[in-house]
């Protein structure tokens, strides 16, 4: 049963909801996520989240923006993580709000680590990353029996001083017949350097897609030839997913199946339509 802060002991700790948002479209938002956004006491959240979730928020929860984004940094991590702790000393559910899915490149499991180290709960709501549901919208199927058994998700942008080394473009050229690519517009230049060196055709297909499943979403296609002077000629921006593989080339038959709306209305079905 849930006890009112004031009526709570101090030696009393709240729990951190590590919640994935999705990658815009509220429609694609879980249950249980948005659940726990209506009945939280605090809630910080990244700067991708739409402002449709963001609406989804309890209106009395405290609402903090942790958004980091190229170049104007809201919070450092560090800040981030030890303000997820110090709220959950004083409120019972604390939600981080994170764009796509808190584990695949959204620092999900760092956060989390340090949750554990200082015995503050911690539970993860998945959520749908844009790394699949971008390429869905603009009807690109990651996998198709006759053109993709495989798929490689790969960050663009690495964190400065890790520990590991640079992603191995060479491996990943030659590792799946389809590479999404997270942030990667910036890097993009350096990205088709490595890969055409590496020997994939520079004649692969590649589609970059903005804010996916937004009402704002576009496109631009092109080859590993052309994406990069295309980028450069349209002013072609981040955020956006950098899909690369045969599988682009059903792009132009299936993207106008985008879904709609949030709620599509089923087709109408007559009584004669019923009988078998």
């Amino acid at each position: 049963m849930y006890v009112p802060l004031l009526q709570r002991s101090m030696k009393q700790t709240g729990k951190v909801y590590l919640v994935g948002a999705g990658p815009g479209d509220p429609g694609l938002m879980t249950l249980k996520g948005k659940a726990l956004l209506e009945c939280a006491e605090v809630v910080v959240y990244d700067a991708l989240v739409s402002p449709q979730i963001l609406a989804m928020i309890n209106p009395q929860a405290e609402q903090i923006n942790a958004g980091k984004r190229k170049g104007m940094h809201s919070m450092y991590q560090e800040d981030i993580t030890q303000l997820l702790i110090e709220k959950a000393r004083e409120a019972a559910i604390v939600v981080r709000l994170k764009g796509g899915d808190p584990f695949i490149f959204g620092r999900g499991g760092e956060e989390m680590e340090e949750l554990v180290a200082v015995g503050i709960p911690v539970e993860v709501v998945p959520g749908i990353t844009a790394g699949i549901a971008a390429p869905a919208y603009a009807g690109i199927p990651l996998t198709h029996r006759a053109y993709s058994s495989s798929v490689t998700f790969v960050t663009g942008h690495e964190g400065a001083g890790k520990y590991r080394p640079a992603v191995n473009w060479q491996a990943i050229a030659h590792g799946s017949e389809t590479i999404v690519i997270y942030m990667g517009i910036h890097n993009l230049p350096y990205i088709v350097e490595q890969l055409t060196t590496a020997g994939l055709s520079a004649q692969t297909p590649v589609v970059l897609v903005r804010w996916g499943t937004r009402s704002e979403q576009e496109e631009l296609s092109g080859t590993l030839k052309t994406i990069v002077r295309r980028v450069e000629e349209t002013s072609f921006e981040a955020p956006a997913i950098i899909v690369i593989g045969t599988v682009v080339n059903l792009h132009n038959l299936l993207s106008g199946c985008r879904p709609t709306g949030l709620y599509p209305n089923p087709p109408e079905i007559h009584g004669d339509s019923l009988r078998t």
